[in-house]
């Protein structure tokens, strides 16, 4: 049985980014203690009052607790409360300071000024005619966000998603949604199919219908996608898709008909493919024959500077199996390098660079990642740019300036970190390259795959039409690394040394520990004090934690948590929904932003923040970056991120928790690259036995794609 609850917002303790799920303290008239309330809330702040509609829980952890089923928000009566509702930062235009004038001004008649007589906030000491209509603005979209949110909640769908969808569409919301609520599923980030269908479901949309069925198969393939699948096999698609959708066979096969007419989906062999990775892999496998069929633009063979005049000149000796590949560069059109840490891939680019150089050549350099990019520039000593950067991404035009109509301008390119190139990535790459330029692609291919679809590294490798020079050996700088060498007993499914073992550099420890909680209290205390007290580091710049997972104790989140509590003592904070920002904090972006010139694994610190102005600044790399307020879901706290996120990264200090809490992620493909970031010293952290089962685990996730049978295809033609 439902029953009311009405009391003010005192704050947020705990707030999910997912879904909005929030665990908050409540002030309820008559009642001395604060109640905790808990469920999926969104754009509330403290100082609100809220009329809630739920039932009372006792938690066996925390106790008394209310849950909510539905709310709805009433703006404070009291001066107090609306002054702290007001300086929230809720408002744009108004903060702490701003707020306590307005309400010495106007008292209770403040939120009636703002609303109906906004002329009158001149009245009040620095506000002027611009801020003025920066404050009517945003109350008024506060309002439109509110009315979005009774929309959904009286279709029974979580208003969560109500702040994202006005920001999408502005007034037009509630008419979109009516019209076509799987437009959701693909225009807004963060709102899938599932949500979409509820919200259709509840319009009246039948689950049967035509419409549905057909976004259904575009929402399960590009689900498929997102677990790394360029394509999914016909039979197995539709089987997904009965499961997935609740429906029968013949409306299935019917909806896959009509999104393949309508040229959304391209049947192949019984493949299904999403138009768009079917153009992307084609493509790679056109423009690789290209290249790899047209002559060089200019032959090295003949006026090349010999090899001991580039090694004298860098002050480099290289091996027979590194000569072997900068000769494979000098000879061929495009190359492959692939091997583990400190196995001398840096020391072949910086040869190639110079044996190009040497001769009047023009170089290009470039990574997937900022970071990586960054890392390929200081190893180099030459500019490195990321891909998309070296492609001049237009956010007016939407697309890549570089193509086949616009080359690069290169007699050689070399990419670093390429694992991480998906196939998206590598066919704008690749439209962008001139046919008579040499490529060199440098990475690891016992990394973890690319976070986006395909295995294209791999399958350029495994299909034979690309030559391939395979570095295993480990140079003896590099083997006196405990880095380097579990790194590489690890690849080889051997039990790393976690001890001294061998007389080598101490750079990698084992803490045994079992429970999660005491995990977690030994990150923080690495971070904060038996690291830069033993080896000097500092707890933000220099060390970073990786986590298997996102969730749990010692998921990202939850040691992002603890450890901006023990990190950052700034007191300049943004909070929404329960998610504090401070002045000071490590920050990651986690989508690409081409506008703003700041991609998905970029980190960076936040340098200022404005809460009258509702903006904050984050310093990238030196390059300063303003967010809005409403901006803020593309920054996370990064003094914790995920394995995933670090591909293409280094840092000088890795801490690694591997604990049998995350069995289902402890892969060997994971733990390698998990070590491989760290470049002075790694510390892991958790139990032999789950080191042990991401060891034997080398069973690495299928991908379908087609990739390898079509170069093998081009390279017979």
């Amino acid at each position: 049985m439902l029953v009311e609850l009405q009391g003010q917002l005192e704050r947020i303790t705990y707030h999910n980014e997912e879904n909005h799920y929030i665990i908050a303290r409540l002030k309820v008239r008559g009642q001395r203690n604060l109640v905790t309330i808990v469920g999926n809330v969104v754009s509330v702040s403290p100082g609100e009052m809220l009329n809630l509609k739920g039932s009372w829980d006792m938690h066996p952890k925390y106790g008394e607790q209310f849950k909510i089923s539905s709310y709805e928000t009433v703006v404070p009566a009291t001066v107090k409360g609306i002054e702290r509702y007001l300086g929230s930062g809720l408002i744009k235009g108004i903060g702490p300071v701003m707020a306590k004038r307005l309400v010495e001004k106007f008292g209770e008649e403040t939120l009636d000024i703002i609303e109906k007589s906004t002329e009158r906030l001149q009245e009040v000491e620095g506000i002027g005619a611009k801020r003025i209509g920066m404050i009517k603005t945003a109350w008024d979209e506060q309002k439109e966000v509110r009315n979005v949110m009774v929309f959904l909640q009286n279709h029974e769908v979580s208003s969560a998603y109500a702040a994202k969808i006005y920001k999408q569409y502005g007034r037009e919301s509630i008419s979109v949604v009516r019209e076509n609520p799987y437009r959701l599923a693909s225009d807004i980030f963060g709102i899938g199919f599932l949500t979409a269908d509820k919200i259709a479901q509840k319009l009246g949309i039948p689950r049967d219908s035509q419409i549905r069925a057909e976004e259904g198969i575009l929402y399960v393939l590009q689900k498929l996608a997102d677990e790394g699948h360029v394509y999914y096999p016909e039979t197995e698609l539709i089987d997904e898709a009965m499961k997935i959708l609740e429906i029968d066979e013949t409306i299935v096969r019917a909806a896959l008909l009509s999104v393949t007419g309508d040229k959304k989906v391209v049947l192949e062999k019984e493949r299904a493919y999403l138009v768009r990775f079917y153009v992307s892999e084609t493509g790679i496998a056109e423009q690789l024959r290209s290249v790899l069929t047209i002559p060089k633009s200019h032959s090295l063979l003949d006026q090349a500077a010999p090899f001991d005049l580039v090694e004298k000149e860098l002050r480099i000796t290289l091996a027979e199996r590194q000569r072997e590949a900068v000769q494979a560069a000098v000879s061929q059109k495009v190359l492959v390098v692939t091997g583990g840490p400190g196995t001398g891939k840096t020391t072949i680019i910086r040869a190639i660079i110079g044996l190009y150089r040497k001769s009047g050549q023009s170089v290009l350099l470039a990574a997937p990642t900022g970071r990586a990019a960054k890392r390929m520039s200081e190893a180099s000593g030459f500019e490195a740019k990321t891909i998309h950067r070296l492609l001049e991404f237009s956010p007016t035009k939407g697309g890549f300036k570089r193509n086949e109509d616009s080359p690069l301008e290169a007699d050689l390119i070399i990419i670093d970190e390429a694992s991480m190139i998906d196939t998206q990535l590598m066919y704008h790459f690749l439209k962008a390259i001139p046919l008579r330029a040499t490529l060199v692609l440098v990475g690891d291919i016992d990394q973890l795959p690319s976070v986006g679809a395909g295995n294209v590294l791999k399958d350029i490798i495994d299909s034979g039409a690309v030559p391939t020079i395979t570095l295993n050996e480990i140079f003896r700088q590099s083997s006196r690394s405990l880095i380097v060498v579990n790194a590489h007993k690890i690849n080889h499914g051997e039990f790393p040394y976690i001890n001294s073992e061998r007389e080598t550099s101490q750079d990698f420890y084992f803490f045994q520990c079992e429970e999660p909680s005491e995990a977690c209290s030994m990150i923080v205390d690495m971070c904060i004090k038996r690291i830069p007290d033993k080896f000097g580091y500092h707890p933000v710049n220099d060390i970073q934690v990786l986590s298997p997972m996102h969730r749990g104790i010692i998921g990202a989140a939850n040691l992002n948590a603890e450890l901006q509590k023990h990190l950052n003592k700034s007191t300049v904070e943004v909070i929404r929904a329960g998610r504090s920002l401070k002045t000071g904090d490590k920050v990651m972006q986690i989508r690409n932003n081409y506008d703003k010139d700041v991609f998905n694994g970029d980190i960076g610190r936040i340098t200022s923040l404005d809460l009258e102005e509702q903006s904050l600044l984050v310093n990238f790399d030196g390059r300063q970056v303003a967010y809005d307020f409403i901006e803020l879901d593309e920054i996370v706290l990064a003094y914790a991120i995920s394995v995933h996120k670090s591909q293409g990264s280094e840092y000088p200090v890795v801490i690694l928790p591997v604990l049998t809490q995350h069995y289902m992620m402890l892969q060997r493909n994971l733990l390698y690259t998990a070590i491989t970031r760290g470049k002075k010293l790694v510390v892991v952290i958790g139990t032999k036995k789950a080191l042990a089962i991401a060891i034997k685990n080398n069973k690495q996730q299928l991908r379908y794609t087609g990739l390898k049978e079509r170069l093998q295809t081009a390279s017979e033609r």
